[in-house]
């Protein structure tokens, strides 16, 4: 007998020379592509239709391949085939239920094809049409609210959210989305609190429920009231926040986890070895290869979360016990594939593994910690544009982080004390330091060593200015944050300062290239006012007199950097060029450090020479510096401890919106035919007769 193959929706037999038989669900489809109405003949046709399984290939390549003009003669059909989704969702069979679904999601990814140039208000005439839109619209999400919340099938859920996806993802920018105004009138907000507040729905569709619900807050944020974001402020349920929270951490640990695989195979290859026999000449290319996909839609969720909500700030502190003791699924769950940007959700393995601790030696973590680690890798390398994109959402979620007063109590807060590896990047002239030798320190440290970390290793050609001017705004708001409330951090200040001081040095060297593309007088000035922030207030935060004496101590040791800061600013403050007003402002800025400066060198010197000592140990200068504090006179600078706070409105909306674009865009790929694969679901309705 001839062996019978399927392609296309069409059977054939391979031996013969028949026509190819096609399977009855394609026949209807190919009814529905006429100018017919397919009911005529057939009055069960559409009851028929939604016991077939889907072919969802053919359904979208036979839209695809019409024009316009050819689209809007069977306007009507398509009208009544989404109407009949609509009717079916409600039925009882689960099967239908599902094929009604999955014709939906066809439908809207076929028209979109169709529809690409065109506004959403013709997507909307071209599925349901105008004047049934409004009902159908209302029908449809109360469906979609009523399967998400039901107690049923959780592939019937999955499936729910992949069209709300799908319908969210329609167009690339979401703000010119029509067919959102929908789903901004008839709420699903409550649906999606729901799964993530139950660890069993939370498990199986958290990633989703979090990416639909960034997206719907990005909405025409600027340009109307948007109820999700209304909606996400005030809520205050511990459950539902902690569900949300760890399906983020989730996300961010995945990635984590990733990261370190790939790098410790990268260590341990060929490669590594060879590295190592010819003095790690190559370390910087070697790097490069060790590259995993940044997550930036579950990072919008993080940022829309601190951002909006305040009680979302106590989740960050919150160990997650929960993590290391769930277990994988029982009931199927559609996968992903893997696409750029991070649109994939953790697999129900790796939730269900003890990936987390994510620390060996730290018996707890919590979110922030995840977060700084994610935020440790995807900051190295800023010259991927993704990269550079989630490193810079990452020192925004940290500005919120910073400005937030309950967030700053526990950040510093001594009975609160973790070792956290940050990751760092390799680099000649410094060894790669022993994870096991990290101390056990509050939370603002490993936030202060990110800062630090970023500082040192990102002074190259391509100088990232921005992320630059955020790193030190941060570190601003937290030593604002100590002065106020005087805390006195025990940290490794001299790194910070030493820091500072060296990218002081960078900004000099590289003037003349740097000056073509950014005001670096900017950031020269914020650097400046850090170390007056030191010298004013210093003795109010930093943990001991020794530490203040260090700070004077490294100010004079590196003078030679201010005098030649102070020389390029008076230069150009003197001339009537464009950075004649900035620099203008570092030259009054310095003011205090050269104060230090001119009054403590000619006593070293003069000590040096009474002792006959050509060059003094730190200690000796110390003991200078601590005898001559009584005739240095300074003068009170105003608003060192004053910042703006962030606002995203007025600076931000483009980085947002071209951010939300491109995660828009990811996820409509990452919803392939596979992710809508019938195979698990018919399994688990095949008792069905």
């Amino acid at each position: 007998m001839a062996q019978t193959e399927k392609k296309g929706g069409l059977l054939r037999k391979s031996s013969a020379s028949k026509k190819p038989l096609k399977e009855k669900v394609v026949l209807m489809y190919d009814e529905i592509f006429t100018t017919e109405d397919p009911s005529k003949c057939n009055p069960r046709f559409w009851e028929e239709l939604f016991f077939l399984k889907v072919n969802l290939e053919y359904l979208e390549g036979k839209l695809e391949a019409l024009d316009g003009e050819e689209l809007m003669k069977i306007k009507d059909n398509i009208n009544c085939l989404f109407q009949h989704c609509i009717q079916a969702l409600g039925e009882e069979h689960p099967i239908r239920v599902v094929n009604a679904l999955q014709t939906l999601c066809a439908l809207i990814r076929g028209v979109h094809q169709k529809n690409k140039s065109t506004s959403g208000f013709d997507i909307i005439n071209m599925l349901v049409g105008f004047d049934k839109a409004e009902l159908c619209m209302k029908n449809l999400m109360e469906s979609l609210d009523s399967l998400l919340c039901a107690e049923g099938s959780e592939s019937l859920k999955s499936l729910c959210l992949k069209l709300l996806l799908c319908l969210v993802t329609v167009t690339d920018n979401i703000s010119q989305n029509t067919i959102l105004e929908y789903v901004m009138i008839n709420s699903i907000f409550e649906a999606i609190l729901q799964i993530l507040s139950s660890p069993l729905s939370r498990r199986e569709h958290g990633y989703d429920a979090v990416v639909l619900l960034a997206l719907l807050v990005n909405y025409r944020k600027y340009e109307s009231v948007n109820p999700y974001i209304v909606k996400l402020s005030i809520v205050d349920d511990e459950a539902t926040l902690n569900g949300m929270g760890l399906v983020i951490a989730q996300a961010l640990s995945e990635y984590n986890r990733q990261y370190k695989d790939k790098e410790e195979e990268h260590q341990t290859g060929f490669f590594s070895a060879l590295t190592n026999m010819v003095g790690s000449m190559f370390i910087a290319d070697a790097d490069e290869k060790i590259s995993v996909q940044t997550n930036e839609a579950i990072l919008l969720a993080l940022y829309e979360a601190v951002h909006l909500n305040r009680n979302f700030i106590t989740v960050l502190a919150q160990s997650h016990p929960e993590m290391g003791l769930m277990t994988t699924p029982t009931s199927p769950v559609p996968t992903t594939p893997v696409t750029p940007l991070g649109t994939t959700p953790p697999s129900s393995d790796v939730i269900s593994s003890a990936e987390l601790p994510l620390d060996a030696d730290v018996q707890t973590s919590n979110l922030l910690i995840t977060f700084l680690k994610y935020s440790s890798i995807v900051m190295q390398d800023t010259k991927d544009e993704h990269r550079l994109h989630s490193g810079k959402l990452c020192l925004i979620i940290l500005t919120c982080i910073a400005e937030d007063q309950y967030a700053n109590a526990f950040l510093h807060d001594d009975n609160m004390n973790f070792r956290v590896n940050l990751h760092r990047m390799p680099m000649r002239h410094r060894k790669k330091a022993a994870d096991k030798n990290l101390p056990c320190r509050p939370l603002v440290c490993a936030v202060l060593d990110l800062m630090v970390e970023f500082i040192v290793t990102h002074m190259m050609k391509e100088f990232p200015m921005d992320l630059y001017v955020r790193c030190i705004q941060i570190v601003h708001k937290l030593l604002c944050y100590q002065k106020k409330c005087r805390v006195r951090l025990h940290y490794t200040w001299r790194e910070l300062w030493s820091a500072l001081i060296n990218l002081l040095k960078f900004l000099m060297s590289n003037e003349t290239v740097l000056l073509a593309k950014h005001n670096i007088f900017t950031l020269a000035l914020m650097v400046v006012n850090l170390f007056n922030m030191f010298i004013t207030y210093g003795d109010t935060f930093l943990p001991t007199p020794s530490s203040y004496d260090e700070l004077y101590y490294e100010i004079i040791r590196m003078h030679q950097n201010f005098d030649n800061l102070y020389s390029m600013v008076l230069r150009l403050s003197t001339n009537a060029g464009q950075w004649k007003e900035p620099a203008s402002k570092v030259t009054h800025a310095l003011v205090n450090i050269r104060a230090i400066i001119n009054h403590f060198n000619p006593k070293i010197e003069s000590y040096a020479a009474v002792n006959h000592i050509s060059q003094l140990s730190e200690d000796q200068v110390l003991e200078v510096v601590r005898s001559n504090y009584d005739t240095l006179t300074l003068k009170l600078q105003d608003g060192l401890d004053q910042y703006e706070r962030y606002s995203e409105q007025h600076k931000e909306a483009a980085f947002f919106k071209e951010l939300v674009r491109s995660i828009s865009i990811n996820v409509r790929k990452n919803l392939a035919f596979n992710t809508l694969s019938q195979e698990l679901l018919l399994k688990e309705f095949s008792t069905i007769s």
